[in-house]
């Protein structure tokens, strides 16, 4: 049985880039959500002065 190792080695270097590049993308998206969060709570905090 032939295993080609080289074909492997590049599906798993393209999974783990698009794993990468999900990862990154949901940090920026939870790091906005905190954002928003925050400005929110800023803005009940003023309104209750």
């Amino acid at each position: 049985m032939y295993v080609n190792y080289r074909e492997e080695i590049d599906m798993l270097r393209t999974v783990i880039a698009f794993v990468l590049i999900a990862v990154l993308a949901a940090c920026n998206t939870v790091q906005g959500i905190g954002k928003d969060i925050k400005k929110g709570g800023e803005s009940i905090e003023k309104a209750s002065k």
